[in-house]
């Protein structure tokens, strides 16, 4: 017989039908223990009443104890395969159904209709409606009432085995056997009804309370990580003012492990935060708080009421906040605005040595044209002229790098652009003889750019490449269209073939006045990066004993 069991919520998990399978094991190895204890305690209060002359309506006690036992070995046997079961429920169905043959064994030898063992009948069922389910538990109850009506039909007929001597000798009517029918086949189905819908509506709390559980569980788990991963330090404290928990935040901040201060009072920890008394829900204040080993550090700090911790209304949240950041990316902001302050203001006398060097580099010139048969004197002049243009060119880049415009792009040819700058460089002391510019890109290549800005950056970095090579060399120049992002663009390399840059300043040469010349301004490669990153590019450096490259992509 294999009964299958009624549909049953499901529980939450990937392994649920494996928790069914346990949970049924479970619930029949409660209900081998029920049996015995059941059997045992009936059957063994009718041996003790049998043994003390206490007569029942049957002469054959003896059946009853070789029943017991052989319930005991029964159950025995199913326990040791318990643990072996694959499919449990037909397991639980063979159970059942044999236990029916089994009590039907003891109402039979116990005298049927005045067996006082009918009642053990229930026993199959309410097990039935709690492992195999409110539609187990009413096909037991059937198969209980069809076999009570079997045993009551060989009483009626008077049939007789020949191995066993059965039931009592005295008639019993018919209309008792149909009342003995009728009354127990209704207790059967009333037992198998109630004993069902207790056990589903058993089975719909569990799954409750298992997805209450799971729910708790999960929010529990969500608190504890927001409670141990936010940066702002959390410490309750009780009605007696006594810490109850601390996060890893506040625990940062004040320099002491959880396990440190967990009953202690707050204000041992930290003395100089006011109390929650002092203070109102909406109140936020700083303090210069010490830490464990003593230090100082600004701290701001609200306290807020805990609410529903079913204790005293008087328990608080206090909300800790290192400061120490915010302090110093504030004295960051002042120091920059002072230094922008600083430079506008080194920006506008930068402005104004122009007119004296422009008066000096004038009259130098008028001097040196009257002083032309004095040698002596016109070396010191050329002296003058030569530090008036050094400071006008470092004044120039000062300005180029503090102030510099908004790039007013249009549709350049490249090699034209390149052209323009290579004849400029040729004219510059810089470039001597011995080096040479050559330039390797589409005819047709055009860019979108600021014409007077790419020529600055092309004209900075050949004449650093120059300066990079006092004996001469090729200066190459190579430019191909290429895709930046979603656009087109353009990628643009400037090639020397010099001693290259020490691996350890290539994040250094893009930085204001950082220059390894010592009659070098340290502004060409800033101004360079400044006006590439201006037009929305990126430039990058590649530099190797034989000779260095600039790499520049722009895009639009």
């Amino acid at each position: 017989m294999t009964i299958q069991p009624a549909v049953v919520p499901a529980r939450a998990g990937s392994n649920h039908t494996t928790d069914q399978h346990s949970s049924l094991k479970n619930q029949l190895a409660r209900y081998f223990f029920l049996r015995v204890s059941f059997l045992t305690l009936v059957l063994g209060i009718t041996a003790l009443l049998e043994a003390r002359g206490h007569r029942l309506t049957t002469d054959l006690y003896h059946y009853p104890l070789l029943f017991i036992t052989g319930v005991y070995l029964f159950t025995i046997v199913s326990a040791t395969m318990l643990g072996r079961l694959k499919r449990p429920q037909r397991f639980a169905s063979i159970q059942v159904g044999i236990d029916i043959l089994l009590i039907s064994c003891l109402v039979l030898f116990s005298g049927t209709s005045q067996s006082l063992f009918t009642v053990v009948y229930f026993l199959p069922i309410i097990a039935a409606a709690f492992m195999l389910y409110q539609r187990g538990a009413l096909m037991v109850a059937a198969l209980c009432t069809f076999a009570y009506g079997f045993l009551l039909v060989l009483e009626h007929t008077h049939y007789d085995f020949n191995f066993l001597v059965i039931g009592p000798s005295t008639d019993v009517s018919l209309e008792r056997l149909l009342n003995l029918f009728a009354i127990n086949g209704l207790s059967f189905f009333l037992v198998a009804g109630l004993a069902g819908a207790l056990a589903s509506r058993l089975y719909r709390t569990e799954a409750a309370l298992s997805r209450t559980t799971t729910h708790f569980d999960r929010l529990s788990n969500l608190y504890k990580q927001i409670f141990d991963d936010i940066t702002t330090g959390i410490i309750t404290v009780d009605g007696q003012r006594r810490i109850t928990s601390c996060n890893r935040a506040a625990e940062g901040i004040s320099g002491w492990r959880a396990d440190e201060v967990m009953g202690r009072k707050v204000e041992e920890i930290f003395p100089e935060i006011k109390a929650a008394a002092d203070m109102t829900a909406s109140d936020r204040a700083e303090c210069e708080a010490s830490r464990k080993n003593g230090e100082k550090i600004p701290v701001g700090y609200s306290w807020s009421p805990l609410h529903g911790t079913g204790t005293e209304d008087n328990s608080f949240i206090l909300s800790l906040k290192d400061l120490s950041l915010i302090r110093e990316m504030e004295a960051r902001v002042q120091q920059s605005e002072k230094m922008a302050a600083v430079g506008e203001m080194a920006a506008g006398v930068a402005h104004e040595f122009r007119n004296p060097l422009a008066a000096i580099s004038g009259s130098t010139q008028l001097l040196a044209q009257r002083l032309r048969d004095q040698p002596e004197q016109e070396k010191l002049l050329a002296i003058i002229t030569r530090e008036c243009d050094r400071l006008e060119a470092a004044v120039r880049n000062f300005l180029l790098f503090s102030r510099p415009a908004n790039p007013q792009k249009q549709w350049l040819n490249l090699k034209e652009l390149w052209e323009e700058s290579a004849s400029l460089i040729n004219q510059s002391p810089e470039c001597t003889d011995q080096h040479r510019l050559r330039g390797e890109m589409p005819d047709d290549l055009e860019i979108w750019a600021d014409r007077e800005q790419l020529r600055q950056v092309l004209l900075n970095l050949v004449s650093n490449a120059c300066q990079a090579m006092p004996d001469g060399g090729e200066i190459k120049c190579r430019a191909e269209p290429g895709r930046t992002g979603d656009g087109q663009g353009v990628t643009i390399k400037v090639q020397d073939q010099g001693g290259g840059i020490p691996p350890e300043i290539h994040e250094k040469i893009f930085n204001p006045y950082f220059t390894t010349r010592q009659d070098g301004t340290g502004l060409g490669l800033a101004i360079v990066h400044q006006l590439i990153k201006g037009h929305g590019g990126h430039i990058s450096v590649d530099s190797t004993p034989g000779g260095t490259t600039f790499t520049i992509e722009l895009g639009w």
